[in-house]
Order: structure tokens, then C-alpha cells, then sequence
């Protein structure tokens, strides 16, 4: 995927737009601009508001936040495209986006007018044309000024433990995963991140789905007994194993079934051999992932001890448990590759994304004034 941006927009400005986007530094060397930087996960979407500082300072580090929002699913795969026949043009995703960056804004003070740079990492983003799809709701928007760049969301987070930076790998474990990324030359690699359908058995729902597997298998004499009966029965407040048929296909979504992992982890805890198999595995599959990007990218060197980042973001990843899946990824990945560090973002992805905006236009910049 390349690292998509889009400057000049179509003449046909959404009628929010206020004429009149010129504005006067402060003295701080800010001024009234600002960049939005979204996150659009499965789960939820998080948009950020900060300012825009002039290209002769640094961002400062905490980033300033103005505003911050939070709204529904913005993946246009899991949403789904169209909302209703009457409204052919208009989606679910996109109105997810509409009212996250309204509310950001509105948080901030600032209004759509003062928007200089929209940076949208988005799970979904898969190729070129969701790229442009989602650049033409965001060029119906935003006026032809505007610097619009579309990521996937993986981008963002691991701009988010780089500051803006592209340059290392990510590792995402939450509902869903992947791994995503970039050599020091431009060049970018990703794993996984295909959807449950097509085997992210290391993510939340992959994990959880397995789990729910285990309990039917066991009940119906094709597996072996497992804690996990018990103790998602309860979770769930259901009397039966046969009661989990209808529960998982009342509502099928991935971050429904995803949000059982605790119990997994709590099983695995206790030693039930079920569930230590199920997150061995899962800690296996997150951990190929990234050494397939890092052996495509080379991120590790000619001897293969180079250094390089490895950003973790995911609930699944974050669990501050005995059995910890994040650590015992990065001990599997550190046995091939010494030189592989970990990085915890200080930042969430949202705002990393606006850190990727803000060093674009930084780059932009400096292109310009040597041309």
C-alpha cells in the first residue's frame, strides 16, 4: 500500500464549510489551524483534534490535544456500504466519521473551516481503491485546501509509538490483528489483518472464537472437557452449552465475541490445558506475523541482529495478567531477531495519526522550498 495523500479535493465542498480559511499566527508560532487525526477500528473510531505549529518548530511532546472524540465501527467492511436505498451516496462508515471529527471539533472550539490536515487511519484499507473511496467522502467535506491522507490503521499506531515516524513494525491484537511494516527506504510490508473468515487466529475474535469452539466440542464428546465451559457459560449468564449456539449467531459481531478473551486468559491462568493451547497458538500466530514482515523489510540487518521498533497496541496485547500474551509474543519474536525492542505508545492511535499528518506536511514543506 503506499502512503496515500490527496491535497487538491473536488470543487463540491459539504455545505458545513465556512468561507474563509485564512488565519493569523499566534505568538507562540501556532495559529488557529488544526489537524484532525482519526483512528477507525471495528470496534470504535477515536478522533483527535491538535493544533498545527509552523514548520520552524518542533510538536511538543505530550502533543497538546484540543479535542477528542469517540464514535462507532468506521471499517467500511464490517459496516457494510449501503445505509438505505433512498441514500445511495451516503454509508455507515462515512456517517461514523462525519460525527466523530464534528464532535472533536466542536470539543476543541474550533470549527470545520480551521481544519488544515485530516490524517484517517482506517481498518479496512486493504488497497488502493478503499483508499479513493474514502478520500471521495472526505473530498465532499473538506475544500480543495485541505491535506487529506488515508492509512491503514495499522499506520497510525505504529506512528503512535514512533511519533509519526515510519520506520520499524506494529503489532495490532485487538478484535482483530496485524502486523504492518516500513524500512528506513520507503518500502512497507504487512501480515495478517485478513479477517477472521480468512485466519487472524491470533486476534481477540480468533482466540475467543476457538474458545467458544472448545466448550460445543467438549459438550457434544468431540474434545476434551475444558474450564472454559464454566466460566464463559458464566460470563455470558447462559445454563447450557447448547444455549451458545443461539447467543453466537444472534449477533455475530467480532467484537462481541472478542470482548471473552479475559475468560480465556483467566482459564489459561488455572492451567486448563485447553485454554494454554489456545493462547500458545494465538501467541505463535501474532508472532509469524511479525517476523514475515521484518524478514521482507530486512528491518533486521544483513546479520540479522539490526535493531529496530516493534510498536504493540491491542487489548490483547495489553493484559496485565500472569499470563501476559504481549510479553510471551516478544520473547518468540526476540529468539530470531535480538535486536527487535519493544515500544508501549505513550500516545493512543488516534493521535499518532495526527502526528503522521503533521510530519507529511513537515516533508511537504521542506520538498517545496527546495524546488
Amino acid at each position: 500500500m503506499n502512503n496515500y495523500g490527496e491535497s487538491n479535493g473536488d470543487s463540491n465542498v459539504h455545505e458545513k464549510q465556512v468561507e474563509g480559511h485564512d488565519h493569523c499566527e499566534n505568538g507562540d508560532g501556532s495559529d488557529n489551524r488544526v489537524i484532525l487525526g482519526i483512528d477507525g477500528g471495528t470496534t470504535s473510531t477515536v478522533c483527535v483534534c491538535i493544533p498545527l505549529f509552523s514548520s520552524s518548530k518542533s510538536l511538543p511532546n505530550p502533543t497538546p490535544i484540543l479535542g477528542r472524540a469517540v464514535s462507532g465501527c468506521s471499517n467500511h467492511n464490517s459496516v457494510g456500504v449501503t445505509v438505505h436505498v433512498s441514500y445511495p451516496t451516503e454509508t455507515a462508515a462515512r456517517g461514523t466519521l462525519e460525527e466523530v471529527m464534528a464532535e472533536a471539533l466542536s470539543k476543541s472550539g474550533s470549527d470545520w473551516s480551521a481544519v488544515h490536515a485530516v490524517c484517517l487511519g482506517v481498518s479496512g484499507v486493504n488497497h488502493p481503491t478503499d483508499q479513493e473511496r474514502i478520500l471521495n467522502w472526505l473530498r465532499e467535506i473538506f475544500p480543495s485546501h485541505v491535506k487529506l491522507y488515508v492509512q491503514n490503521d495499522a499506520v497510525a499506531a505504529l506512528a503512535s509509538g514512533t511519533m509519526g515516524k515510519l520506520h520499524g513494525c506494529v503489532l495490532i491484537a485487538g478484535t482483530g490483528c496485524i502486523s504492518y511494516g516500513f524500512a528506513e527506504d520507503g518500502r512497507e510490508a504487512r501480515a495478517s489483518g485478513a479477517g477472521p473468515v480468512l485466519g487472524d487466529w491470533g486476534s481477540g475474535y480468533g482466540i475467543a472464537a476457538k474458545a467458544l469452539t472448545a466448550v460445543i466440542r467438549a459438550h457434544d464428546g468431540r474434545g476434551p472437557q475444558t474450564m472454559l465451559t464454566n466460566k464463559i457459560l458464566k460470563a455470558l449468564s447462559l445454563s447450557s452449552p447448547d444455549e451458545l449456539i443461539g447467543w453466537t449467531y444472534a449477533d455475530p459481531s467480532w467484537a462481541r465475541i472478542a470482548a471473552l478473551v479475559p475468560e480465556v486468559v483467566s482459564c489459561a491462568e488455572a492451567c486448563d490445558q485447553v485454554a494454554t493451547k489456545i493462547l500458545v497458538d494465538a501467541v505463535q500466530d501474532l508472532a509469524l506475523s511479525v517476523k514475515a514482515v521484518v524478514q521482507r523489510l530486512h528491518l533486521c540487518g544483513e546479520d540479522g541482529n539490526g535493531s529496530f521498533p516493534v510498536v504493540m497496541v491491542g487489548g490483547v496485547l495489553e493484559a496485565n495478567r500472569t499470563w501476559d500474551i504481549g510479553k510471551e509474543v516478544m520473547k518468540c519474536i526476540q529468539e530470531q531477531f535480538p535486536g527487535a525492542h519493544p515500544i508501549r505508545p505513550q500516545v493512543e492511535p488516534a493521535v499518532g495519526a495526527a502526528l503522521l499528518a503533521w510530519n507529511f506536511l513537515m516533508k511537504e514543506s521542506t520538498g517545496n522550498s527546495h524546488s
